[in-house]
């Protein structure tokens, strides 16, 4: 069993499913609406920690009832949580909208107390971080406690992986800090300015990356699986399917969540990114984010199947 520190914002998911979005001004009937555990982070933990990792979690939340949900989900999923608790802020949330024939979605996040994550939180929680075998990171809690996090853990001698999500503007030196990036097809174009519209253009974006000192990239390519490149192969890795698509909001964390845990199991890379997409092959069938991971076992059984 690997160890995992990962770092960023726990929310509170309020998915709507509809038709269509509204247009502004307009009000519309859904269809349904669903309370759940979410924010890319905590999400990240849970399908980390339910594929078989030993996973710490960093972040801070209020003392509410969304805190609560946090703890309870974390519990669960066997997630350790390496938090604080604000009586001044709230626990992040999150408006999800769903169109109802595709599954599809758009996100409004906002993080609440974990918004104020600070170099300084890092640092108090360096000895952890610096003694893992991987930490993970992502772009919802402020960029320099990221940055110091992924200096830290490089440090410690961590592999250490950045979700570049939501897409921002991130330094050369920052990117430096990372042995892997995982970009989806629009955070790519968002950060090296490249359109990802096929496996070619990933490639390209890759290589973008790969300039600024990133040791691989992994650009996620939704229904088409997975591009892995780094400085000496190039692995398209397909879409590994578990059954019908009914929500993909949970999919690129159910990926890094799994990547991450079978990297710190000392898993080739191309390996560690089929694991991955298996991870989110599942997850995609199922409604919700953090109750969609799966166990350990349906991805082993997954991924014996389609070998």
């Amino acid at each position: 069993m690997g160890h995992i520190a990962i770092l960023g914002v726990f929310v509170a998911d309020t998915a709507y499913r509809a038709e269509r979005p509204p247009k502004m001004g307009e009000t519309i009937l859904g269809n349904s609406f669903a309370l759940g555990p979410g924010g890319k982070g905590s999400n990240q933990s849970v399908a980390a920690a339910m594929a078989g990792g030993d996973v710490h979690f960093i972040t801070k939340l209020g003392r509410d009832p969304f805190a609560e949900m946090a703890l309870a989900t974390w519990r669960k999923a066997g997630v350790k949580p390496a938090i604080t608790q604000h009586d001044d802020s709230y626990t992040g949330a999150a408006y999800i909208f769903v169109e109802e024939a595709t599954g599809n979605n758009a996100i409004i996040v906002c993080p609440g107390v974990a918004r104020t994550i600070s170099p300084d939180d890092i640092r108090a929680n360096a000895e952890l971080i610096g003694s893992v075998d991987v930490f993970v990171t992502q772009l919802e809690q402020p960029m320099d406690a990221a940055e110091e996090a992924l200096k830290i853990a490089r440090a410690g001698g961590a592999r250490t992986i950045l979700n570049p999500a939501p897409a921002a503007p991130i330094s050369d030196e920052m990117l430096a800090l990372c042995d892997v990036v995982t970009p989806n097809e629009s955070e790519a174009e968002g950060i090296t300015g490249i359109a990802v519209r096929s496996v070619a253009d990933a490639e390209r974006a890759a290589d973008a990356f790969l300039a600024k000192g990133v040791g691989a990239a992994i650009i996620t390519l939704g229904e088409n699986g997975a591009l892995y490149r780094d400085g000496e192969q190039t692995v398209h890795v397909p879409v590994i399917s578990a059954g019908p698509v009914v929500e993909t909001t949970g999919a690129g964390d159910a990926f890094n969540g799994g990547f991450a845990t079978a990297l710190s199991e000392g898993a080739d890379p191309v390996d560690a990114v089929r694991f991955g997409c298996a991870t989110a092959g599942i997850s995609v069938t199922r409604p919700g984010t953090a109750p969609s991971m799966p166990s350990r076992a349906e991805i082993d059984a997954l991924l014996a199947e389609t070998r």
